[in-house]
């Protein structure tokens, strides 16, 4: 206990990127901690600090330690509360790797990694978020799709469709609803009913039936359109 005292006290002289680095995960899970109590105090977002801290999360949050990677999510969060549209200049890779390391996580890791995608909506990097969130439909491993087409429905909900462009959102949905996985399927109809309150339910069937299949066509009719 003495000696991870002592590690922990010597590494909090460190720079911010050696902290977030450090070999020892107990350094790099504090480095984290103390970084979000550092942007929960900024009240200004024009603050240079956050100039400073905006790269950083590009690694952290690809932590290979679970607890250390919830931490992380976390000083993001705290980041872009504190943060104005400027920190748009590190959405692309951040949201990149949230999509790469973050959606297969524990539950309370990927619930914070669908806040921080949601702050950069509210941050103006829009473009950015569906760039993600094209590239996170396609993995593999249906866990790690599930949360992204959640947030796809949470940004609609949350943003409307003046600030999430419908057409982007629909582009999407016919992969999602011939994906083997009925969970995937299930979050894509959730997103299309979502899209029909915005815009109305016939501007969503003439865009959307155009990609699908006659077979898709009609089961969309039967469980989503009846209504």
């Amino acid at each position: 206990m003495a000696e991870d005292e002592k590690i922990l006290k010597d590494a909090k002289k460190l720079p911010w990127e050696d902290r977030l680095a450090h070999k020892n995960w107990k350094v790099r899970n504090e480095a984290n901690v103390d970084l979000a109590s550092v942007c929960d105090s900024i009240t200004d977002p024009k603050d240079p600090r956050l100039r400073d801290f905006g790269h950083l999360f590009r690694k952290t949050v690809a932590d290979s330690n679970a607890p250390v990677q919830e931490k992380a999510l976390e000083a993001l969060v705290a980041f872009l509360k504190a943060a104005d549209a400027d920190a748009g200049r590190y959405a692309k890779e951040v949201c990149d790797a949230i999509a790469a390391k973050c959606l297969t996580g524990r539950p309370k890791t990927v619930q914070k990694a669908q806040d921080a995608l949601l702050l950069w909506v509210e941050l103006e990097a829009v473009d950015v978020f569906l760039d993600t969130l094209e590239k996170a439909i396609k993995n593999k491993v249906a866990k790690a799709v599930v949360p992204a087409v959640d947030v796809m429905f949470l940004a609609i909900s949350e943003f409307g469709s003046k600030i999430i462009p419908p057409k982007r959102i629909l582009k999407m949905l016919p992969e999602l609803f011939d994906h083997q996985d009925q969970n995937v399927r299930a979050s894509a109809k959730g997103v299309t009913i979502e899209l029909c309150r915005w815009i109305g339910k016939d501007p969503v069937k003439s865009i959307l039936f155009e990609k699908m299949r006659d077979t898709m066509v009609r089961f969309m009719l039967i469980c989503t359109f009846a209504a």
